[in-house]
């Protein structure tokens, strides 16, 4: 048995896929990029456009092995509304369908597939199970949403496939919308909040995202979805504080009419300047945590790490990187408890 992981040279690929190769597993990476990763000693790496049904095919693939699709774009870099729909399909969707129909023409039934917390839409109740209404707020969200339908088809034909649904994942290597986050705070500048900062925001860790997909392998991929998110999650203005604290700035946190920011930041989206995403910040305001006791029932899936650790550790990485100086070897400073 091999495990094959489209996108595996991505940001939770390369972490899931250093976990397989260290329990002595056979993995072969079928990515577009390939990065400097030591693994790669220990693994095999295929060219593979996911978006090319051709590509696909070619990667060795046979009924007895286990099958991970972590290929996806994201949210980062923003795109003005006209093109988010061809942005995000090609790979999210139809990249999806090329792996399920390349597994189909061999044989090979199991497949890890992540999606995203962004098929829920606003929040109704809370926290969010997985049986939460699905409304997705934009073609993220619903490219995501519609491989959850592709991947409830091909199980009734008798694939068996675990979907996961992350927050946002945060970890070595990625910024993203952060970035904008540290610059302010590096600046002294204030830091505004979308609402009072009241509510709690969730974050996963990439390594908890890894080992998620390993356990999923282990318990027979289960034909479930399953939340992935942080364990008590504080609230938005404890963690920014906490961060700017941390950080020896003299940034202040400004609480601003949740629902005025949010015009505003419409108006700039239909004018094609915008300066996020319409499925970040219709939700910025509200309680949107995930109930991830799935997981742990089903998978022995507990996130280990703290969304205070996690945000300091991806600004200690930020600040790194602008001063050339050597980060940290610890993922984060402490786990959860």
């Amino acid at each position: 048995m091999k495990h094959i992981l489209f996108g595996g040279d991505g940001f939770v690929g390369r972490h899931l896929a250093q976990k397989l190769v260290d329990d002595g597993e056979e993995v072969i990476v079928a990515d577009i990029a390939r990065s400097d990763l030591a693994h790669y000693a220990r693994c095999t790496h295929v060219a593979t456009d996911v978006t090319d049904p051709a590509a696909v095919r070619r990667v060795p693939m046979t009924a007895d092995d286990m099958v991970y699709n972590l290929s996806a774009k994201m949210l980062s870099p923003i795109q003005v509304r006209a093109k988010r729909h061809d942005f995000f399909y090609p790979v999210n969707y139809h990249g999806t369908k090329h792996i399920i129909e390349a597994m189909d023409a061999v044989g090979a039934p199991r497949l890890v597939h992540f999606t995203t917390d962004m098929i829920y839409g606003h929040t109704v109740t809370t926290p969010m199970t997985e049986d939460h209404p699905v409304a997705p707020l934009g073609e993220y969200g619903q490219s995501k949403l519609d491989t959850e339908h592709l991947a409830a088809e091909w199980r009734e034909r008798g694939m068996r496939i675990s979907l996961f649904r992350p927050r946002l994942i945060i970890g070595p290597g990625r910024l993203g919308i952060l970035e904008k986050l540290f610059k302010l705070i590096d600046a002294n500048l204030p830091v505004p909040m979308i609402g009072s900062g009241r509510n709690p925001y969730q974050f996963i860790s990439v390594f908890d995202c890894a080992e998620a997909a390993r356990l999923a392998w282990k318990a027979g991929v289960p034909n479930e979805a399953y939340n992935l998110g942080s364990l008590n999650p504080p609230p938005v203005r404890k963690l920014l504080g906490d961060l700017v604290r941390h950080a020896g700035s003299k940034s202040i946190l400004v609480p601003t009419p949740g629902w005025a920011v949010k015009r505003t930041l419409d108006v700039l989206d239909l004018l094609n300047r915008p300066l996020m995403d319409p499925e970040q910040y219709l939700i910025a305001d509200e309680e949107c945590v995930l109930d991830v006791s799935k997981g742990a029932r089903d998978l022995g899936w507990v996130p280990q790490y703290r969304d205070e650790d996690m945000l300091i550790a991806a600004y200690s990485e930020y600040r790194a990187k602008r001063t050339g100086t050597a980060a940290g070897t610890a993922p984060y400073a402490q786990p959860a408890e």
